[in-house]
């Protein structure tokens, strides 16, 4: 338990007799737990939980909550995860009764506003993309991209060319995405990156073939930066019989200025989570919708969302309304990818926020985030190596390369900077950069914490120079000081065993 400073487990707290709630005594008929479970599913005692009162379990929570860092807590600068803050309106929408009460098992017509919401979501969804339709059922990013793989698939095989079983990723690609499309059934075939950190065009051409499914590419790739070459890529992938999927991961840094349909992507995912507003991290929640071109329509997951007239008598007038309803009936279907419809309350929040922003104001967003990825980069340059000079999009990677020279790496670095009370960018990611610092201001923070962030990584640098072993120590100041991660890897701890077994453990590893 070293290192946690004193802070006791809820298992530890409480005396017998405390009660953090009574229930009133049952005025109903009860049958006996003997009757209802057998004899071999039952405890021979009671379980050993903690007895406490309601104030003790509030106390320990939000001390809990304390020691956590958050977006809403201080700078979070997690390349490729877009760690932007949400507005706390769009959570007060996303908890409404109309919305948060609802359950899928209604009927469609007690549900018209979901519905439209979801119908008129997709659109805004597509015209963004430049594409023609959309699912929103992906509950996360690689889930869609699994989604996403699966269309390609079934897009394929219903031409007849089901042998095409390849699917090309950069050197520099996000990890899920050979995961994803090793999951669906694909060989990855890596083609490598160029001087200037974008796919190279030649080693492309050598790699594609009959067996091309497709490529999985980010534009701005996971190195921060634009892919210059992008149509001759389409042009290449497309020649070859292959489709472009579109991982959305960084499309913060284009909304509004150009459409991933318009560069020739084919399939182009978004993650709700990171673009449009909903706060992520520690495992969920996430959307991560998959928006096609016309020809892959038929293949979408059911249901989808589809809208019809419907004629209705109102005060004796016949009129035309609008009616939305959950189609099933599409034979090329992959069929259903997810329980239901999707995580809803997080369509809400994206639904919201790209209402409130607008067209313009989304095209700000990426502004905003580009200038301020830029301006960091120059600041840092100078005490960091940046492997890729050149102007970057929403994100840039430094590395620790010059610092590790005097024994400092770049997770010493990450791990100084919690003292700081800010997150540490990734660290080690892409691979295909030494020591990398991947680093992702996001359009909202201000020039006063871009600022003060500079300052902190430049105060790094130096004690790197001066004092290597400080570094090699940090964090100082946080709850839990530096971890032996390969214990932890090798030997997790992930139940309560009591403090002095906790001990013993401990002691004989």
């Amino acid at each position: 338990m070293a290192g946690q400073k004193n802070f006791p487990l809820l298992m530890e707290l409480g005396a017998p007799g405390r009660r953090a709630y009574l229930l009133p005594e049952l005025d109903v008929p009860n049958r006996s737990l003997e009757e209802l479970i057998p004899d071999q599913y039952l405890r021979s005692e009671p379980a050993p939980l903690p007895e406490l009162s309601e104030l003790e379990v509030v106390r320990h929570f939000t001390n809990l909550s304390r020691r956590n860092h958050g977006i809403d807590v201080g700078f979070y600068p997690l390349g490729s995860c877009t760690m932007k803050y949400n507005p706390k309106v769009n959570e007060d929408l996303a908890s409404y009764p109309g919305f948060a009460s609802l359950h899928p098992y209604q009927p469609e017509a007690t549900v018209q506003g979901a519905l439209q919401l979801m119908y008129e979501l997709e659109e805004y969804l597509c015209e963004i993309a430049g594409l023609e339709r959309a699912t929103l059922a992906p509950a996360a990013g690689a889930h869609g991209e699994l989604t996403g793989l699966m269309l390609i698939k079934a897009y394929h095989e219903s031409r007849g060319e089901g042998h095409r079983d390849e699917i090309i990723i950069p050197d520099s690609a996000h990890g899920t995405n050979p995961a994803s499309a090793a999951m669906c059934g694909y060989k990855v075939v890596e083609v490598a990156s160029s001087e200037r950190g974008s796919v190279c065009v030649d080693a492309l051409r050598k790699v594609v073939g009959p067996k091309t499914a497709g490529l999985m590419l980010t534009n701005p790739n996971t190195l921060g930066l634009f892919e210059e070459d992008i149509l001759t890529i389409s042009e290449i992938v497309h020649g070859a019989g292959g489709l472009l999927y579109f991982d959305g991961a960084n499309a913060n840094a284009i909304l509004g200025k150009c459409r991933p349909g318009d560069m020739g992507f084919d399939v182009v995912h978004f993650n709700l989570h990171k673009t449009f507003s909903t706060p992520h991290g520690g495992g969920g929640p996430g959307s991560g919708p998959i928006a096609v071109r016309e020809d892959l329509v038929p293949f979408l997951p059911v249901p989808v969302v589809e809208k019809r007239q419907k004629s209705v008598d109102l005060a004796g007038t016949g009129q035309n309304i609008d009616e939305f309803y959950l189609d099933y009936d599409r034979p090329l279907s992959i069929g259903k990818i997810k329980g239901f419809y999707g995580n809803f309350l997080v369509m809400v929040r994206a639904y919201a926020y790209i209402l409130s922003m607008g067209p313009e104001g989304l095209k700000q967003v990426s502004e905003d985030a580009v200038l301020a990825a830029n301006y960091l980069m120059a600041k840092l340059k100078s005490a960091y190596e940046l492997p890729y000079d050149r102007i970057c999009k929403h994100e840039f990677v430094l590395s620790a390369k010059r610092q590790k020279a005097n024994g400092v790496t770049a997770r010493d670095i990450a791990k100084r900077l919690l003292d700081y009370d800010m997150h540490a960018p990734t660290v080690y990611f892409p691979l295909i950069v030494e020591e990398a610092l991947m680093i992702e201001p996001t359009e909202t923070e201000t020039k006063a914490a871009l600022d003060e962030f500079i300052d902190v990584m430049l105060a790094i640098a130096r004690e790197a120079e001066e004092s290597p072993e400080k570094l090699q120590k940090a964090p100082y100041h946080t709850v839990v000081g530096r971890l032996d991660e390969t214990l932890a890897a090798r030997h997790p701890v992930v139940r309560w065993q009591g403090g002095k077994d906790m001990e013993a453990k401990a002691r004989d590893e």
